[in-house]
């Protein structure tokens, strides 16, 4: 079929204008050094948006002479499929694997993109029931907000299940060892430390600059237990789940201290038979004000720990 040269004009310019709207409303996934052949992309600290493609949360990129890690794959597989331009932009190593550091959606659902790359996916065994469980609803939260960036995902569990505390792996001579202490802000949440170049890789197990979240799904006492795990690591470089790249003292103010704390004042609440709203006001807030969202999350983190420590 003929077209004229001002129709052909006219296609180009609706085509150019499509790619300049998708890319002023897209996030920028930039990966950047935290040491040598070792990269993170920090994502927002603010929810799940249109713009953001829903990844407010960190990613972690390994590159090896043998290929590359991905620690994390995003939330969609149109998103991962952008994770995969942004690596490109580091290095033209293949990404042979991808680690999910636990069951929250951006941690995961870009599985499908990768393992259609031939990528091997692993995660923690115990990440298995609650993917296969929430995975569903996940995609159908996202779907809400992303709306067609959530075309072509699907719930794809990892190809390859971790099964002990401490699996040790080798890739093209970076030792990599994921570390797994029972989960907390999901049952499958797992740490990934470099011992080489002292970099850890959290996950949801340490949010900084911004207030953590518990759900339903969330357990406080093995969440300090993976915690402790991460203390005696001593890494020089931590990269949250959420928020800057940091340090472990850092790490501590804004998770560890908050853990502890509300274990310790709900524990004693609920042993001197406190009522639970009498356990919530008298919550000391002030040394985590400064956390981003604390006013509106601070009381629901006490009300879930009081409940949970209730049925422990």
């Amino acid at each position: 079929m003929y077209l004229p040269a001002t129709r052909i004009k006219q296609l180009l310019m609706a085509c150019l204008a499509s790619t300049l709207a998708w890319s002023a409303h897209a996030v920028d996934i930039v990966f950047k050094p935290v040491a040598p052949g070792v990269y993170a992309y920090v994502g927002e600290t603010e929810g799940r948006t249109y713009e953001n493609e829903a990844l407010n949360a960190n990613l972690g990129l390994v590159v090896t002479p043998a290929g590359a890690l991905l620690i994390d794959s995003g939330a969609s597989f149109l998103g991962a499929k952008r994770i995969a331009e942004a690596v490109k932009k580091v290095t033209m190593q293949p990404i042979k694997w991808v680690i999910n550091t636990g069951g929250q959606d951006h941690r995961w659902l870009g599985n499908g993109f990768f393992k259609a790359q031939g990528a091997e996916i692993m995660a923690h065994a115990n990440a298995e029931a609650d993917m296969r469980a929430r995975g569903p609803e996940q995609l159908m939260a996202n779907a809400s907000v992303l709306k067609e960036r959530m075309d072509g995902t699907e719930v794809v569990l990892p190809t390859r299940w971790l099964k002990d505390a401490d699996t040790t792996l080798d890739l093209g001579g970076v030792a990599v060892q994921v570390v797994y202490r029972g989960g907390g802000h999901t049952p499958g949440d797992s740490m990934v430390w470099l011992a080489q170049s002292g970099v850890v890789f959290t996950g949801d197990v340490v949010y900084v600059d911004r207030i953590l979240g518990l759900h339903p799904v969330s357990k406080t006492r093995t969440w300090v237990q993976s915690f402790e795990a991460l203390e005696a690591l001593k890494p020089k470089v931590v990269v949250p789940g959420h928020g800057n790249v940091t340090t472990l003292a850092k790490a501590q103010k804004d998770t560890g201290a908050l853990l502890n704390a509300l274990r310790a004042h709900m524990g004693k609440a609920v042993e001197e038979g406190a009522d639970l709203a009498t356990a919530v006001k008298s919550f000391v807030t002030a040394p985590f004000k400064h956390l981003k969202h604390a006013d509106v999350w601070l009381p629901q983190l006490a009300n879930r720990t009081y409940l949970e420590m209730e049925m422990e």
